[in-house]
């Protein structure tokens, strides 16, 4: 029997059959690197076709992406099997929208100032112009208790921006709150007429043909109903008397108990707010150049405004908003509304002082003569802008100045 081949560092032979080609057996780390360099050998035409297919497809998906605006279907799917990743995880968050200033805008409008006119014509601004109209079907809670303030200033502020909000409110303080306080845009009229307008809207409703009145004051006895507007004021009944009377004030002095008390802590404290969180006041009386001046300092909302109020489409729209079956009170009521109502007027012109003194600021001249004074109290000026109306509700606004011709 043959002895097996001995390795002369001792051990069995690592080539039984012979050196390898190239001549003597290699030592023993020149034998190590040859083995390794095999499979790279064997394989490298693989991997480089592989890695260079995958390239290809990186490329073609990355031009579907840039072409069609996002990431093709497959890839997708594929972003789904591999795991949830996000759009966030890879590129952290999209960037902030660039927002108008201001984008958080409050109308807490006045009841019976036209605010239904202005409202239509924000349904078609908001559609227009692409800001987010907020609105509430909460129409006659005008003082919230604290708790009710906390809740409606949260879903305010929560609103997508830009937003304009609006509601028949007392003024908020969103500051008080820890809130953004929002800008804030109104419109008043003469006290007397709003007075007369909502009495006899909350009888008697107005041209939509919706028997909204009835709606409004389900329980109004018939008696109620149909009292007459000098009996009202002159036998001092509830509605025609303080605090009823003092209406405007509490809409920009605020929710404090004493903003419903007539006096001048209420008056002062309405002025204030008036110069320090409203925009714009505006006087019904002057609603073109309220327009107008709503258009300048808000363009990214009231755009294009006044061209959407003189079309004769939305003036029709307008004309079913017009309060039917007012009647014109005696001199001798009026002046007791007057005096009633004295720090409403003295508010109401305290704002449309502001209110010429911007239009002057900005070129705009003025349509409405200040009345002149008489004896114990000022006339109100008759209307010469109100939510459109035709020929013959234009002569019926007009009652104050037939009132004194006689």
């Amino acid at each position: 029997m043959k002895k097996k081949q001995q390795h002369p560092g001792g051990g069995a032979d690592p080539w039984p059959h012979g050196a390898p080609l190239g001549g003597a057996p290699p030592g023993l780390g020149s034998w190590k690197r040859r083995v390794s360099l095999l499979p790279l050998l064997r394989f490298s035409l693989r991997d480089y076709g592989f890695c260079m297919a995958t390239l290809l497809v990186f490329c073609l998906g990355s031009l579907f992406y840039q072409l069609s605006g996002g990431p093709p279907r497959f890839l997708l799917d594929l972003r789904q099997y591999l795991g949830n990743s996000t759009y966030l995880d890879d590129h952290g968050p999209p960037p902030s929208k660039v927002l108008p200033f201001p984008s958080q805008v409050v109308y807490n409008r006045v009841g019976k100032c036209g605010s239904r006119t202005v409202v239509l014509l924000l349904r078609i601004l908001s559609e227009k112009h692409g800001f987010n109209l907020v609105t509430s079907d909460i129409h006659n809670k005008t003082r919230l208790t604290k708790n009710e303030q906390m809740e409606l200033i949260k879903n305010i502020s929560t609103a997508e921006q830009p937003y304009l909000f609006t509601r028949h409110v007392h003024f908020l303080n969103f500051s008080r709150f820890g809130g953004d306080q929002p800008v804030y845009i109104n419109i008043i009229r003469d006290p007397v007429n709003r007075f007369l307008s909502n009495y006899f809207f909350r009888r008697f409703g107005d041209w939509r043909g919706e028997q909204n009145h009835m709606i409004r004051t389900p329980s109004m006895r018939q008696e109620e109903r149909y009292l007459d507007i000098n009996e009202c004021i002159l036998e001092n009944y509830p509605e025609c008397s303080n605090p009823r009377l003092f209406y405007i004030i509490p809409y920009f002095c605020g929710q404090h108990p004493r903003c419903r008390e007539p006096g001048e802590w209420a008056l002062e404290r309405a002025k204030l707010n008036v110069n320090e969180n409203f925009l714009l006041v505006g006087i019904l009386e002057e609603l073109e150049d309220v327009l107008l001046l709503l258009e300048r300092f808000l363009p990214h909302y009231f755009k294009g405004v006044l061209s959407i109020y003189k079309d004769p489409e939305h003036r029709k729209l307008g004309n079913m908003t017009v309060t039917v079956k007012k009647t014109v009170p005696s001199p001798e009521a009026v002046q007791i509304l007057y005096q009633r109502m004295r720090y409403e007027y003295e508010f109401y012109h305290y704002v449309k002082e502001q209110f010429h003194l911007l239009k002057r600021k900005f070129g705009l001249k003025s349509h409405v003569s200040r009345p002149p004074l008489r004896p114990q109290f000022f006339i109100p000026t008759p209307l010469e802008t109100e939510e459109p109306i035709d020929d013959e509700e234009q002569d019926d606004e007009k009652w104050l100045e037939d009132i004194y011709k006689r």
